[in-house]
């Protein structure tokens, strides 16, 4: 299946002079892209099917809450700033995103990125499902989809990337994904900077060894809710 976006890009040019970064490459073999993507199919079919309580309930609890819409898309970066629809349960009330400008000066994340640990917009529903990711797993869709990965770096918004040199656009090189190194080792207490050394480091190394790992240390991190919000 395609993306809604039909295959946009980003502009990914950047004037800074690319010697004075690390330079990282992605050197996948073919069996292990196509290892990959068959675990990617089979691994998001299966979660979706066994989830299907969960995702019944969260629609219907998110719904309650203020009569809103239980799913909320918004466009995302993937990989080489190909742009595509992503999908959540909604956590926040209806104009969180008109309320943004409002808000910016209480930002607590450094970098481009836009974090707020008590933030006003999330509803009470939305505070627990965002402690425990229950929000992110619409984004099976997107993996069945092709949008995303089950590993790889967290998709970006449009205006974060706009705001990247070129060490940190490199974090576009391969398909994001539902959880990767951030995800599993602090996730919002962990630095910008810090966020994209480890998905660096996710693409210089990663293997389905590596891949595996990562979920396996994403399953306990998930429920210790730490840095999660």
């Amino acid at each position: 299946m395609k993306s809604d976006q039909g295959g946009n890009k980003m502009d990914m040019t950047s004037s800074l002079p690319k010697k004075k970064f690390m330079v990282v490459e992605s050197d996948d073999s073919r069996l292990y892209l196509l290892g990959k993507r068959l675990f990617d199919i089979a691994a998001s079919i299966f979660a979706l099917v066994i989830l299907s309580p969960v995702f019944i309930v969260t629609a219907i609890v998110v719904k309650i809450e203020d009569g809103g819409p239980a799913f909320f898309t918004q466009t995302r970066v993937g990989k080489d700033g190909r742009l595509f629809r992503m999908f959540k349960f909604r956590s926040m009330c209806l104009n969180a995103e008109d309320m943004v400008i409002d808000l910016k000066h209480k930002n607590e994340a450094d970098g481009p990125v836009f974090k707020i640990e008590d933030d006003p917009r999330v509803t009470k529903v939305g505070a627990f499902i965002r402690k425990y990711s229950v929000d992110e797993l619409p984004q099976l869709i997107n993996i069945l989809r092709g949008d995303m990965s089950i590993v790889g770096p967290r998709p970006p918004l449009e205006c974060e990337v706009e705001q990247y040199n070129w060490f940190e656009k490199q974090r576009l090189l391969v398909k994001p994904g539902l959880t990767c190194y951030w995800q599993c080792s602090g996730r919002s207490d962990i630095g910008f900077d810090e966020w994209v050394k480890m998905d660096l480091k996710y693409i210089k190394e990663r293997n389905s060894r590596t891949d595996m790992l990562i979920i396996l240390k994403t399953i306990p991190a998930v429920f210790a809710a730490k840095g999660a919000y």
